[in-house]
C-alpha cells in the first residue's frame, strides 16, 4: 500500500484548519504516503543520505548552489486573503493540472496530490516550513520553502 488513509494522517489539521478548510473533493485528493513509500521517494527523488532538509549534505542535489536560481517571499502572501501562489513559483513551475506531485518534508513524511489541487490549498501544506521541497513526477523544476518566510526556486538535474 502506497497511501494512508487522510483521516488517519496525524497531521490532518493542516488540511481542516478552520481559517482555511479544504474542499472535500481535493481532501481526497491529498495523498500522504505510507512511511515505507515516503522513504523510498525520498531516496529515489532527493536523498540517499539525509532524511531532512537541514542535514542535506555536498552530495545531495539540494545543497548545490547550481540548483537555485532565485529566491522570493512566500510568507506575505500567505498571511493574506489572496489564494494565488507567489508569481515567481507560478512562473517557474508550468505544470499541468494533473502532474503529480510531491510534497516533501522530510523522508517518512511526504504528500502526493496533483498540481492543481497544490495550487488551491498551497497554503495548507506551508503550516510546516521547515526546508520541504515541491518536485513533480518526471520533471526537472523545484521549489523550496523555508521558516524565513522565503522560498527558493531551481532545476534538479
Amino acid at each position: 500500500m502506497n497511501y494512508q488513509p487522510i483521516e488517519q494522517y496525524k497531521k490532518i489539521w493542516i488540511f481542516k484548519h478552520k481559517d482555511m478548510p479544504v474542499s472535500d473533493e481535493d481532501l481526497a485528493e491529498i495523498k500522504p504516503l505510507t512511511e515505507a513509500r515516503a522513504e523510498q521517494v525520498w531516496s529515489q527523488q532527493i536523498s540517499k543520505e539525509n532524511s531532512h532538509p537541514e542535514l542535506f549534505g555536498e552530495g545531495d542535489w539540494a545543497n548545490k548552489k547550481q540548483t537555485w536560481l532565485e529566491t522570493d517571499n512566500w510568507q506575505k502572501l500567505w498571511e493574506s486573503d489572496d489564494p494565488a501562489l507567489p508569481e515567481m513559483l507560478a512562473e517557474h513551475l508550468q505544470w499541468d493540472e494533473s502532474t503529480v506531485i510531491w510534497f516533501c518534508y522530510e523522508s517518512e513524511h511526504v504528500i502526493e496530490t496533483t498540481w492543481d489541487v497544490f495550487r488551491r490549498n498551497w497554503k495548507n501544506f506551508l503550516f510546516f516550513d521547515d526546508g520541504p521541497l515541491l518536485i513533480g513526477r518526471k520533471r526537472k523544476q523545484v521549489v523550496q520553502f523555508h521558516q524565513t518566510g522565503n522560498y527558493r526556486i531551481g532545476n534538479r538535474k
